[in-house]
């Protein structure tokens, strides 16, 4: 199948399972990132036999960003997967404000799959993953929503979980905002790469936390590793959702 992938994947987590998922379902014909700085409004493409759209659990919610830009995203009727990646906490209300916003801009939802990755902020939470397990569950879940689509089944008939008061909590970035070091070599990578717009290149010491997404992006492509967030606001993160990410979570499907 023709597929057309729609991702915010800021340090490439969402990116690794939305891929996996992909591999199963088709090629990737159009790829539209809602984490690049350059974003734009676009159409998508009506040959297209399916998309997959996905997004990170900030909070339980969909990212503030990324919500935004995927208003912008037009699309004409196309099936399309739900999938919301997460750090092995909880995704809470993520799908179901994703399918809010996937139907708002056109598309019809069939599926909906919530997958692991690392964590973005307390890397040891979810070390590794997506890992093969992960994997090889995407891989039959695309089966499942192929043979889904090829037969010409539309609609869910499962209810996605989630509240639908979600917009009532708090969305988008609250911190932890990531800082340069005294090793920062004022390279521009960060201020390049962000997706928000929220570093300065002359001066990248402290992100602009109005616009700053908390996405951790400009962490994980620091060449000279000189972004971090403070190693207090880590182990307060850490301590505050260790207990929920001590057991592993698995990927599901929701058809």
């Amino acid at each position: 199948m023709k597929c057309v992938l729609v991702q915010f994947s800021p340090t490439g987590g969402t990116e690794r399972a939305a891929s996996a998922l992909c591999d199963g379902l088709g090629s990737v014909t159009q790829l539209v990132d809602l984490a690049d700085p350059a974003f734009a409004p676009v159409e998508v493409d009506g040959s297209a036999e399916i998309a997959v759209i996905a997004v990170p659990s900030f909070g339980g919610r969909v990212p503030a960003l990324a919500a935004e830009r995927l208003a912008s995203v037009r699309a004409s009727g196309t099936p399309c997967v739900l999938m919301c990646v997460y750090g092995n906490r909880a995704y809470d209300d993520t799908l179901l404000e994703l399918s809010d916003l996937a139907v708002g801009c056109g598309f019809e939802a069939v599926a909906a799959v919530s997958a692991i990755a690392e964590h973005s902020v307390v890397r040891a939470f979810a070390a590794g993953r997506p890992d093969a397990t992960d994997v090889k569950a995407l891989r039959a879940f695309a089966a499942e929503i192929a043979r889904k689509v090829g037969a010409g089944e539309r609609g869910m008939a499962t209810a996605l979980p989630g509240s639908p008061a979600y917009a009532k909590k708090k969305a988008g970035a609250s911190g932890p905002y990531p800082k340069a070091t005294s090793s920062c070599t004022k390279c521009g990578v960060c201020a390049a790469k962000c997706p928000a717009g929220a570093i300065d290149a002359a001066n990248p010491k402290a992100p602009d936390t109005a616009k700053c997404a908390s996405c951790m992006r400009c962490v994980s492509v620091c060449p000279s590793n000189s972004r971090k967030v403070s190693g207090l606001l880590t182990f307060a993160v850490s301590k505050a959702i260790g207990k929920a990410c001590k057991e592993r979570k698995e990927c599901e499907l929701f058809l």
